[in-house]
Parts: C-alpha cells; structure tokens; sequence
C-alpha cells in the first residue's frame, strides 16, 4: 500500500481531472489519489468513477453535495485520509498549476529531509510562475509578504497550495476549528503549524496558469485572506488559536 495520498478538491474539472490523475499515477514513487468533488455540474465526479473501474485500489472519490470551499473540501479530504492512515498525505490542484512531478520533492522532503511540512514554494527562489500576468503575481508575490508582516512566519509563499503534511501534523491542527475556505485557508493552515513549532520547508517548483477550466479566484477570496491574516495574529495574541 501506498503510503503518500495526494487530495484534489474539484468543481467541473472535467478537462483535467483525467489526465491528472493518469499523470500522478505513472510517477515512480506510488501515490493514492482522493478526488473531494463538490457536485460538479459537468460531471467530473462520473468521470473519476470511470476511472476507479481502471485504479479500483488507488482511486477513491468522496461527492459532496454542493460546492462548500476549498478549505472544507481539503479538510473533507484530511480526515479521510487519516483515517485511512497514510503517512503523507498532500494538496495539489486538478489544473495542472501544481506540476505533478514536483510531487515527489515534497515527499522527499519530508521522508529523509526533516520536514513536517513540505510547501511547493513559487517565490523561494526568485519568481517561477508561468502565464500568469503581472498584476497577479504582484497580488500573490506582496500577499506574502504582507503575512509576512502580520505573523512572524518567514514562509516566502504563504498562501500556496501544493503542499506535503506528515499526518501527524494533520492531527495536531484541529481541524474542526478551522475558519476559512479560501486561500486564507492555507495561510491559517500554515500558521497553526508554525505557533506548533512544526519543521515548515518550503521547495522550489514552477507554477504555470491553467490553460484549460476556469480560476475559482473572486473578490471575496481575496478579502478573506486579507482580513484573516489580522484575525489569525489577533486570536493568537489571545491564545483562541
């Protein structure tokens, strides 16, 4: 059995989510793959069962019923997973904005590098994003130095989300208590860890714009993590983290 699980929350998905999962599972190192699908109406969850007919060992489907967050979707995800008690468990995206290849680096780094936490880091080393256009690498690039700011923690790239957790971590978070469903949610995921002195290890990987669905990004997004940086550092000062 495998020992590394690699969550992928979706929302009609239905141009990626095959090749993906295909591409995940040719890799050298053998991961599971749990697909949390929030009802999609082009019918991307039908399209993993297809799948799973082909991988019945090593892909597994979770169907909520209406599109929840991203946040609660990966939280789904967690729980499941450690239930099922893998060892490694990851968040990377259906688009293929997360390089599937880049997967193995973060296991390593946390198998026989000393990392609780492996982050996919797109700005560690320089600047390695693709098609994005400017101003959206100015948002994401300055978001993180603005959490920076706010909490202390040195994460060059705080708010991504291709990441590796020992389960342990996972355990450790509450992840009950868990408030945001954006991209706060890895901002918050990242701090409760960091207050928890766990070993936060950022890898370089190049993150390139999907070419194919649409972006989940909206205003309220972009407000949630603005504001919830502050409420973060707040609820730490009184210990209500």
């Amino acid at each position: 059995m495998a020992n590394g699980i690699v969550i992928i929350p979706t929302y009609n998905e239905i141009e990626n989510i095959e090749n993906i999962i295909r591409t995940v599972f040719l890799l050298e190192t053998v991961f599971h793959v749990l697909v949390v699908d929030d009802n999609s109406p082009d019918k991307t969850a039908e399209k993993v069962k297809e799948l799973q007919l082909l991988f019945p060992e090593k892909l597994f489907l979770e169907v909520r019923k209406k599109k929840s967050g991203l946040g609660t979707a990966y939280v789904h995800g967690f729980k499941w997973a450690m239930k099922k008690e893998y060892d490694y468990i990851f968040e990377m995206d259906a688009d293929f904005s997360h390089n599937p290849n880049d997967l193995e680096k973060l296991y390593l780094e946390c198998k026989n590098n000393g990392a609780d936490i492996a982050i996919g880091s797109r700005y560690v080393k320089g600047v390695n994003v693709i098609n994005w256009p400017l101003s959206r690498v100015l948002l994401s690039y300055f978001a993180s130095v603005y959490v920076r700011m706010i909490t202390g923690m040195k994460i060059m790239d705080a708010t991504a989300g291709f990441i590796c957790y020992k389960r342990n971590v996972l355990e450790t978070l509450k992840l009950d208590r868990i408030k945001f469903i954006g991209y706060a949610f890895q901002i918050e995921m990242k701090y409760r860890a960091f207050v928890r002195n766990f070993k936060i290890h950022e890898v370089s990987v190049t993150f390139t714009d999907r070419t194919k669905g649409q972006s989940k990004m909206s205003s309220s997004i972009i407000k949630e993590a603005v504001f919830g940086v502050i409420s973060l550092r707040i609820r730490k000062l009184f210990n209500r983290l």
